[in-house]
This record gives C-alpha cells, sequence and structure tokens, in this order.
C-alpha cells in the first residue's frame, strides 16, 4: 500500500464561502505527479466558484473547474499551483482569506 504524507489540510468558512485545501505526497500509482491534491473554492453547500485537482489523474490529468466548466491543465508544481490558486481565488472572491504560511 502506496503511502502518503499530508502537508495542508485545513478548511476555512466566511460569510458563505469556503476554501478546503488537501494536499498530500505519495507514491501511490494513481499519481504518478507524487501529488494528490483538491484545492477548492466555493460557496458554502452550493456552487464551486474554483477548484483544481487530479482526482483522476490517469485518465484525465490535472483539472481546473470553474462554474463555466472543466479544463484539463498542465501542471505546473505542486508549490506554483498553489500560489495559482492562491491569487486566482483572492481575484473572484469578496472575502479576505485566511492563507496558511
Amino acid at each position: 500500500m502506496a503511502s502518503y504524507t499530508t502537508i495542508e489540510d485545513w478548511q476555512d468558512v466566511e460569510d458563505g464561502y469556503v476554501i478546503d485545501v488537501t494536499i498530500r505526497q505519495t507514491e501511490d500509482k494513481k499519481y504518478p505527479c507524487g501529488w494528490d491534491y483538491s484545492l477548492h473554492h466555493g460557496e458554502v453547500g452550493g456552487d464551486t466558484i474554483l477548484r483544481y485537482d487530479n482526482a483522476h489523474e490517469q485518465t484525465k490529468g490535472h483539472e481546473r473547474h470553474t462554474r463555466n466548466g472543466v479544463e484539463i491543465i498542465e501542471f505546473p508544481g505542486m508549490l506554483t499551483l498553489y500560489d495559482r490558486f492562491q491569487r486566482e481565488t483572492e481575484e473572484m472572491s469578496p472575502v479576505s482569506w485566511k492563507w496558511s504560511e
């Protein structure tokens, strides 16, 4: 069984919006990039505003979800993707988030 090391796992809810971040390093063959991640920004109990994930990495690759649909993206590395998610979320959200350092 492949091991997983949790790097980030937190959630923040403010004014009807949620940020949910899970980042784990792994040697699981399901994740050839070495990461199992979900970076989610949305409405509580509602729509996804922005999400990056690789839940189906072997079949679909890395995905960027918005209200307009899903696009396949190139994986730039975990830190670069997390920075991109943070930047885009700040641009899209009416809430000021407390980001993990």
